[in-house]
């Protein structure tokens, strides 16, 4: 199947620069955060899956913007040795899922909820063949960080830049059944690292978004 390019620039000053270029560091986050603002959530309310939040980390290294993944270990229930974004199901004591996305991040790797700035939300997807509604979140992290692993869930940490997730050459498209429908999926590659699965459409939705933030100048 094809893939398509996501667009890699933004609009600074009425200029055109990368994502991860020095002029567009502070502008990204804001415009992020705007975009994410206005836009519509689509929620999914549906008892028969397992209700759970994650939190797309977002961080300044060398001067580019990263996402932080784990790799979960093979000793976790669901989703065994695949990369996904830190997150859990839902607890009744959580109250909301933006408390679930953070608190899960917390036990998983280390970052506490007062050091994440929530930019946002995305749509909620349904995951093939586990059963889970997933609730995103976008926040931004500090960096560096004294990342500390859950070693029973995490099996390590995996930082990729946003330039290479941008990179069409990275990224290969295919389709799958969920109930009953044809839907897409990708395949992000990363340094011998394959991000799959329901954390891959996450992530395209966001890259969709970032498309969205400034492409082209007024």
């Amino acid at each position: 199947m094809s893939s398509f390019a996501v667009s890699a620039t933004l609009c600074v000053g009425g200029g055109l620069f990368p994502l991860w270029d020095s002029a567009t560091i502070g502008t990204m986050k804001e415009r992020l955060k705007q975009t994410l603002s206005r836009r519509k959530k689509l929620h999914i309310t549906d008892t028969r899956r397992v209700s759970s939040a994650v939190l797309l980390p977002l961080y300044l290294k060398d001067g580019e913007y990263h996402l932080l993944f784990i790799q979960r270990t093979t000793r976790v229930r669901d989703h065994k040795g695949q990369i996904s974004f830190p997150g859990g199901a839902y607890e009744e004591e959580d109250i909301a899922f933006r408390k679930t996305a953070l608190r899960e991040t917390e036990e998983e790797v280390g970052v506490a909820e007062s050091d994440v700035e929530v930019l946002g939300e995305l749509d909620d997807i349904r995951t093939i063949g586990s059963g889970y509604v997933i609730s995103p979140f976008v926040g931004i992290i500090p960096w560096p960080y004294d990342i500390k692993v859950d070693q029973w869930e995490t099996e390590e940490v995996i930082e990729v830049p946003l330039a290479a997730l941008l990179d069409k050459d990275n990224v290969r498209e295919d389709t799958d059944i969920l109930e009953g429908e044809v839907v897409p999926t990708f395949f992000y590659h990363y340094q011998g690292k394959v991000i799959w699965g329901a954390t891959a459409r996450i992530l395209r939705q966001f890259l969709g978004i970032l498309a969205d933030i400034g492409e082209e100048c007024p």
